[in-house]
């Protein structure tokens, strides 16, 4: 049984119900209605909690000194990595794309993640960023209308996110250094934050590796590339051997294809059986060996562990461990994407706003708008690319 799919259509149904109960604080923003749009539920939630964290002049002034700086320059890392991509995808075939959606289903161009770890990432990384928006924009003395949840609909509401809503017209009206620390603030506090998730892995992931029992490497997908197609072995397997190198770590078998070459036969022993496999051609590098798949470390608690304490309080641990991980890869990548230079993210607002520093308001929003369009596609053809192939 599914449970993680069960868990996501309660999720679906509890939040839409709950949205026609309160449907007299909702407001819908229509893309393609009733297709694509947003759900927004207003509320004052954090309003006072953002007041009262501006008053620390000390730690803002620090932290806006830092929001704006790391700001631009994540925006020129995101662009750059965003431009490599689509050029990799243009010259390599078989490259993965870069950019894909981040959900709880697993589906072809679908960046997945486990559901109980990707709602709770989800409204983490959101709470952060909006309540860094609100605490930045009234340290700025611009007044904020409201505050709340968003859902992000397909037909029916499904990605969580959080939102508050400050009075443009007062923004407009700050100086450019005061719009871009407003701007900024989001993206850093993700950043940051996924840092520390970062810290508090590598700090518990150390003693736990000592209750556990490493079995190989587990092969969670096959691509239609692969030299495994016609072998027997599928998804779920344990690469246990090749040749004479046992396959402990999932760094063995990297190691091990690093010094292949391809058209070489090797034996690959898996914990369903032997298997002679000719290595196929690395779309990224002719020389070197390709086997097509994707591969995650295979681990059990150990015997004597589980004899002293059971199975509940380690397996418990490597849950938490696990969200400690997809905590920083998720505020990492989302707080990065939102410095990209479209439109009204983050990243577009923090562009235009420079330009008008130069420019007269016709031509920065030209220019800006062109800068989105060029972006856009960019990300457009990543994301598009992952379905595709």
């Amino acid at each position: 049984m599914n449970y993680e799919l069960i868990a996501l259509i309660v999720f679906v149904l509890v939040i839409s119900l709950f949205l026609i109960l309160k449907r007299k604080n909702v407001e819908l923003q229509k893309i393609i209605f009733p297709l694509l749009y947003f759900v927004l539920y207003k509320t004052k939630l954090g309003l006072r909690a953002m007041d009262r964290i501006a008053k620390k002049r000390k730690f803002i002034k620090a932290f806006n000194f830092a929001s704006v700086i790391i700001g631009f320059t994540g925006m020129a890392v995101i662009c750059v990595l965003l431009v490599y991509n689509l050029y990799k995808m243009a010259f390599f075939p078989a490259a993965v794309s870069g950019v894909a959606l981040v959900l709880p289903i697993k589906a072809k161009g679908v960046f997945y993640v486990p559901f109980f770890y990707w709602i709770i990432s989800i409204l983490i990384i959101a709470s952060v960023h909006e309540f860094s928006h609100g605490m930045i924009a009234r340290f700025n003395k611009v007044k904020l209308k409201s505050s709340g949840f968003a859902f992000l609909a397909f037909l029916v509401p499904i990605i969580p996110a959080a939102f508050v809503e400050p009075d443009e017209e007062e923004l407009k009206k700050k100086k450019t250094k005061q719009q871009l620390q407003v701007f900024a603030a989001g993206p850093f506090s993700n950043i940051v934050i996924g840092f520390i998730f970062l810290g508090l892995f590598l700090l518990f992931a150390s003693p736990m590796t000592n209750a556990l029992v490493f079995k190989g490497v587990n092969i969670t997908n096959i691509s239609n590339t692969s030299v495994l197609l016609e072998t027997g072995i599928s998804a779920g397997d344990s690469i246990i051997r090749i040749d004479s190198t046992n396959i402990t770590f999932v760094e063995d078998l990297n190691e091990f294809m690093a010094n292949r070459t391809a058209g070489e036969k090797v034996n690959l022993e898996t914990d369903k059986g032997n298997y002679t496999v000719t290595l196929g051609s690395n779309p990224k590098n002719s020389s070197k060996a390709y086997l097509g798949i994707q591969v995650v470390q295979n681990k059990d608690i150990k015997p004597e562990v589980k004899e002293k304490i059971g199975t509940f309080l380690p397996n418990t641990a490597i849950w938490i461990l696990g969200l400690f991980w997809w905590l920083y890869l998720l505020n990492l990548g989302i707080g990065m994407f939102n410095l990209v230079p479209v439109g009204p993210i983050d990243g577009g607002r923090m562009v235009y706003v420079s330009l008008l520093k130069k420019y007269r308001e016709k031509k920065a929003k030209k220019i800006a708008n062109w800068i989105s369009i060029v972006f856009l596609m960019i990300i457009v053809l990543n994301v598009v690319w992952g379905f595709v192939l």
